[in-house]
């Protein structure tokens, strides 16, 4: 994970507001890294903050599956996800896969306003990083 990181944004739709709210109010900090999005939470980033960001599909369409592939392929570093806590979902099940892979390879997973303050104020948030892997392949087969 290098300096510059590469951070995905999702939010349900009752949790928009407060992530466009979080992006706007560490707009400064957000701006020096890469940012991606589902598709309705990406747009309305860029839309409401003026920071680019890629979007990808939107969520219940395969957009986090998509973001899950990304962090498969080590594309992306950290996952910020507001999601709702209170409504079910069309794609729960994907949104609990993106987790799990969110996990799966390590990498900083904030779920709500509180998690993502203390993580875009760590002191490694601004360095390069190697977080330490679990080795699944040699647990599938039997050798943990």
């Amino acid at each position: 994970m290098q300096k510059v990181k590469h951070i995905a944004l999702i939010a349900h739709d009752n949790r928009k507001a407060d992530l466009i709210d979080w992006v706007d109010y560490n707009k400064g900090l957000l701006s020096q890294h890469h940012l991606y999005g589902t598709g309705t939470t990406g747009s309305r980033i860029q839309q409401d903050t003026g920071l680019p960001v890629k979007t990808f599909q939107s969520g219940p369409l395969g957009g986090d599956q998509q973001i899950g592939a990304a962090i498969a392929e080590h594309k992306i570093d950290v996952l910020i996800f507001f999601w709702d806590p209170l409504q079910s979902q069309p794609h729960d099940v994907d949104v609990k896969a993106l987790l799990r892979i969110g996990v799966v390879y390590n990498i900083p997973v904030a779920c709500n306003r509180s998690t993502a303050d203390f993580l875009i104020s760590s002191p490694l948030f601004d360095k390069a990083y190697t977080p330490q892997q679990v080795d699944y392949e040699q647990r599938l087969r039997g050798k943990s």
